[in-house]
């Protein structure tokens, strides 16, 4: 017996919405969970002051400056390399043997592991080029670990700007170049951004390869060279180790909080950005 295709219709979009609703009250429950264990202990002083007893009292005033300067770090040396590189694969080269392996090579990456990451920066930075356990040994490696994300986002969204636009800035004799820089980078823009915000998540909520790479200090950081540790490392150590699940939950949503509130900010300077170009 055939369905007619209004039942089938009415059947797909239902339960394309049920899984809609059922991704979305998962998400809910989680964050309402950690906030409703973790906002009482939030405080300024929680905030900012320095951990005492391996964490069990104080604040988690140096955690919350690793996860600031960690993920910058990486954005700050990920995101012209991803670009430009996202730029020449698009831009500057034709669809051969050798982009096809390096946009395969990219995929793979991407999908690695990050404990994988942490021991090869471990073994190269940390050890073979002898950085230590430092903020510049876990930058690197995150910036390793985000690299094909911005790269492959950057290529869509490049690629997703009309071709004809390129075709009307060549006609004006504009260069490649020009061409790059005045119309295709600022068409897109928000997609590129995107790709960003994502990896910045994706950093700030890293554990093992910070571990492996920035160790684990709950001291105040003076320099890329000290070793630092991470808000996510910080609730994982304080949840693993049974050191104090009350400081935990309060890491968690002071993380959580940060996580939100840089990807709000980023879809609101999107969203301005393109209203102002319309």
């Amino acid at each position: 017996m055939r369905i007619p295709p209004k039942y089938t219709q009415k059947g797909a979009i239902a339960l394309l919405g049920g899984a809609t609703l059922l991704t979305l009250a998962i998400l809910i429950f989680i964050i309402v969970f950690i906030l409703e264990k973790g906002l009482p202990v939030l405080s300024f002083n929680f905030l900012f002051k320095n951990p005492e007893d391996m964490g069990r009292a104080g604040g988690i005033f140096p955690t919350l400056i690793g996860t600031i300067i960690l993920p910058l770090l990486a954005i700050i040396i990920a995101t012209p390399l991803g670009i430009f590189t996202s730029v020449y694969l698009s831009e500057y080269t034709k669809e051969t043997r050798a982009t096809k392996i390096i946009r395969f090579g990219t995929d793979c990456l991407a999908g690695i592991p990050s404990i994988i990451f942490g021991l090869f920066g471990y073994i190269f930075f940390v050890i073979t080029l002898e950085m230590g356990w430092s903020i510049l040994s876990g930058g690197l490696t995150l910036a390793v670990m985000i690299l094909p994300t911005i790269i492959r986002t950057s290529e869509e969204a490049i690629r997703a700007v009309p071709k004809s636009y390129r075709e009307v800035s060549f006609s004006l004799g504009a260069t490649g170049w020009q061409t790059v820089k005045k119309v295709i980078l600022p068409n897109a823009l928000p997609g590129i951004v995107t790709g960003i915000m994502l990896s910045i998540g994706r950093a700030i909520g890293e554990t093992a390869a910070v571990i492996f790479t920035a160790g684990s200090s709950l001291r105040l950081p003076g320099s890329i060279l000290d070793s630092t540790r991470t808000m996510a490392v910080h609730f994982y150590i304080l949840a693993r180790e049974g050191i104090s699940a009350e400081n935990a939950y309060g890491t968690a949503a002071a993380l959580i909080i940060a996580v939100l509130f840089v990807n709000l900010s980023a879809y609101w300077l999107m969203h301005r950005f393109i209203s102002k170009r319309s």
